[in-house]
């Protein structure tokens, strides 16, 4: 007997997994800015090292758990609203199809814990963990739908994403240069 939920965990686990490993780097580096700019000694009063380390990392974890959280959903809602519009599977077949990508993510995520020290490491493995699984998935839908069905679900996801994360850039290049502007000693 196979149990289609035997999987079901694994998206909780990758996120936490990537939130991990980039909660790390994060430490690191904020540990080093800490020492820098003179604030590290004056934590070290309240908190050991490790404490603090610790205490760190619960934060990071946390706000990369929220941010790629976030990310899972707004890519399962453009997933789906393509699916709506280029799929003619009325059964579902095709979403229960492609929910063995799941452990694309999660060998991604394992792998990420060997690049713990660098973000450039950590991006490239995590993007490129998104290609592979979106190869897969487009591969494991094909069988459903027609080439050009195929090929408008692609562009479909690639321009919602464009037009996303372009946005995004724009609101926060807003945002900086609205704050640039108003120091005093800068202008």
């Amino acid at each position: 007997m196979k149990n289609p939920y035997i999987f079901g965990y694994l998206p909780f686990v990758t996120i936490v997994l990537f939130s991990l490993t980039f909660g790390v780097y994060t430490v690191g580096l904020s540990v080093e800015l800490f020492k820098e700019i003179g604030l590290y000694a004056g934590m070290r009063e309240f908190l050991t090292d490790m404490q603090l380390r610790i205490f760190l990392l619960v934060i990071y974890a946390l706000l990369f758990f929220m941010v790629f959280s976030a990310l899972k959903l707004i890519a399962g809602t453009i997933h789906e609203t393509a699916m709506l519009f280029f799929s003619k599977d009325v059964k579902g077949e095709s979403y229960s199809e492609a929910r063995g990508g799941n452990v694309i993510y999660f060998f991604g995520s394992l792998v990420s814990a060997g690049g713990i020290s660098s973000i450039n490491v950590l991006a490239v493995i995590f993007l490129l963990t998104t290609f592979i699984y979106f190869v897969y998935v487009v591969y494991k839908l094909s069988k459903f739908m027609t080439i050009s069905r195929t090929v408008g679900l692609i562009i479909f996801e690639i321009i919602v994403w464009s037009v996303l994360i372009s946005t995004i850039v724009y609101v926060l290049l807003k945002l900086y240069n609205g704050v640039i502007a108003s120091l005093p000693f800068l202008a």
